[in-house]
């Protein structure tokens, strides 16, 4: 019998490659979830090899933005998916929020403080520090309406660069529109995500060290209130580090449910906490935001890959964010 041609002993090989190749396109398809996506929607790849990725949020044009906290620069992905560079040296930006004049407002890391990053020559601080002490590690905020500002802070971490950094407990701070800094918030492990309902009544809080959401009611004065438990998380699991939900970035949809990057994927919720679906991606997310033309695309970034998906509701247009 003659002897196999290099072509037919790389016919196994190759049937193989195509059966991870399809594994892998199933798994970029969405689960039907009522309300949101149907089964077999695309999650679109974008890029991977960013260098750090925080922060999501859409602009009027269509296009989104997210922060490469570790190149220190906040990066814009156009309607077409080309990449190109927004702002560069933004004091390690993360979460980020545009005021209703189009200032764009970060918490940033490099030297620890949340303020006005753009446009040039608008540049301000509104906090760099609480009672004192400065921040650690400000993580992600969110802008009302009426201009109340919350946003967290993970608390004291110790870097190569400052190894006995001032004790900073973790905590949920809120800024109002006069500029006055509480913290509303001091008794969660580890506060990282922060959201708004739709009628602004309500604070959400992802607690990457818990295994739940947090929600708050919002008093007149912007204080927060009867804690609660709001929606219990699949990505609750335990890793060489211990148990962590891998709670992130939070956004919300126009019919008030809430999307949760965590260690399972994107969990959705609707407006009681109940959860309604997860969409797995290749790599676990940080943060999203809802983005596009009619608000309907949820941009995902995590582990430095970005991702897009076309859903059936729009974000909420109350907010950039």
């Amino acid at each position: 019998m003659p002897s196999k041609t290099w072509q037919h002993r790389l016919l196994p090989l190759v049937a193989a490659i195509g059966l991870l190749s399809n594994v892998q396109a199933a798994e970029d398809l969405t689960p039907a979830i009522p309300g949101v996506a149907d089964a077999g929607s695309k999650i679109e790849f974008i890029k991977d090899g960013f260098d750090g990725t925080e922060g999501p949020i859409g602009l009027p044009d269509g296009s989104a933005l997210f922060t490469e906290t570790k190149a220190n620069r906040i990066t814009r992905i156009g309607p077409d998916n080309s990449i190109s560079t927004f702002l560069e040296n933004t004091n390690g930006a993360n979460g980020l929020a545009f005021t209703p004049s189009g200032e764009l407002v970060a918490v940033q890391n490099l030297n620890p403080r949340v303020g006005v990053i753009f446009p040039a020559g608008k540049e301000k601080t509104l906090a760099d520090k609480f009672e004192g002490t400065v921040f650690q590690r400000p993580n992600d905020l969110v802008l009302a309406q009426n201009g109340n500002i919350y946003f967290s802070d993970i608390g004291t971490r110790s870097t190569p660069e400052n190894p006995n950094p001032p004790v900073s407990k973790p905590g949920v701070f809120h800024i109002s529109p006069a500029g006055t800094l509480k913290r509303v918030a001091a008794d969660i492990e580890r506060p990282n995500g922060v959201q708004l309902s739709t009628d602004e009544k309500t604070l959400y809080v992802a607690n990457t060290a818990g295994e739940h959401i947090l929600a708050y009611d919002i008093g007149a004065d912007g204080s927060i209130g009867n804690k609660r438990n709001f929606a219990q998380l699949k990505g609750w699991s335990r890793s060489e580090n211990g148990w962590s939900s891998g709670a992130d970035g939070l956004a919300v949809d126009a019919e008030n449910r809430l999307y949760v990057a965590s260690n399972s994927g994107v969990e959705v919720f609707d407006a009681k906490g109940q959860a309604l679906g997860v969409i797995p991606l290749p790599k676990k997310p940080q943060n999203l935001a809802f983005a596009g033309q009619d608000k309907k695309t949820l941009f995902v970034v995590g582990r430095g890959a970005a991702y897009k998906i076309a859903l059936k509701t729009p974000g909420y247009a109350g907010r950039a964010k």
